[in-house]
């Protein structure tokens, strides 16, 4: 048996309603849509419209706003899950949008996350929005002041606040995108100058977030294309979804010049450190191979046979230790000609 449905109250980050450009907050947010409703109705090419926010809430929270707004209960549904890929997807006289968001962690160590992702779900109806957002980064409140502060911007209505919450979030995208460029370079900067494994498994991580980035922004690519050709999105805000459709075909193509350059590093990375393990390797076979020779000929001296070469000779040891340095220094002037020592 399910929850009863449940008006948020933890989940909720703030709600109001905006009419003729002023923030007007009523009692709840059925009062807040009724107002505008009222609004609208009396007046001819009104915008006003109610915007609620809400962080992480729970299944019976958001099917309560379902029934207040008319919601589809498929899109309730993506909500409440969350873990959507980034999509647009239109049910009746409303929109419904995701957006994946990302956060560059400052003090992350080299084995930890650099990126953290989250999600924002945002409903868009005339005279509604409904954002939930999942994940404790990228926080729409900026966003909301900004609105607030200038009636331009409550004059596009729900749209308005649609291209402001999308240019928010690929705006995001750009600053870690340059952050991970820097990350990049640090790292490529140490690659040649003195590779680990430590560098190795930093590579590595960086390399797997860079396909964290790279699956949040991309698939953004396709539906925000199409976001403008969208019937709820009035001829006039068609521009500003294009603008923020070129600053994501930007970063798209930053993310993966930034992803092709890490797998290079990557492979540089682990050229260099087989180059050293092999450099290694020689050394420590051209040891290995002096070291043999008087091992070799003090093996045969020391099998105490009677009848051998110059045993019984009073110069006979003399001349196999000097026989035995000779080769061990033309051994070992060859590998340092060779470069193997």
């Amino acid at each position: 048996m399910s929850e009863a449905r449940v008006p948020p109250v933890d989940s909720l980050v703030d709600h109001a309603a905006y009419v003729e450009g002023e923030k007007t907050r009523a009692a709840g947010i059925v009062e807040s849509l009724e107002l505008v409703r009222r609004h609208n109705r009396h007046t001819e090419g009104a915008k006003a419209f109610v915007w609620v926010g809400l962080h992480e809430p729970a299944a019976p929270e958001v099917e309560w706003l379902a029934e207040v707004f008319g919601l589809h209960p498929l899109a309730v549904e993506d909500a409440v899950k969350a873990h959507q890929r980034p999509k647009v997807e239109r049910y009746g006289d409303s929109l419904f949008m995701v957006l994946k968001t990302i956060a560059y962690l400052d003090h992350a160590e080299p084995t930890g996350e650099i990126i953290a992702t989250g999600e924002i779900m945002i409903f868009l109806g005339p005279d509604f929005v409904v954002t939930v957002r999942h994940g404790e980064h990228c926080p729409l409140s900026e966003v909301r002041e900004r609105i607030e502060d200038s009636r331009e911007l409550l004059a596009r209505g729900p749209a308005g606040v649609l291209h402001a919450i999308a240019d928010h979030v690929v705006d995001r995208y750009l600053q870690v995108a340059d952050l991970m460029q820097l990350e990049l370079e640090d790292v490529e900067a140490t690659v040649f100058a003195d590779v680990s494994s430590r560098d190795i498994n930093r590579i590595y991580q960086l390399k797997r977030e860079m396909l964290d980035l790279k699956r949040a922004v991309t698939p953004l690519q396709a539906p925000l294309a199409a976001l403008p050709q969208r019937r709820v999105v009035p001829s006039e805000m068609r521009e500003y979804f294009r603008d923020v459709g070129d600053h994501l075909s930007r970063v798209c193509e930053q993310v993966e010049s930034s992803n092709e350059l890490c797998s290079s590093i990557l492979q540089a990375a682990l050229a260099r450190s087989n180059a050293l393990a092999n450099e290694d390797m020689r050394k420590i076979s051209s040891w290995v191979a002096i070291m043999a020779v008087p091992t070799m000929i003090a093996g045969i001296y020391g099998m105490n046979f009677d009848f051998m070469p110059e045993t019984r000779m009073a110069w006979g040891y003399p001349a196999v230790l000097a026989v035995m340095v000779t080769v061990c220094v033309l051994l070992h002037r060859g590998f340092r000609r060779n470069g193997w020592l």
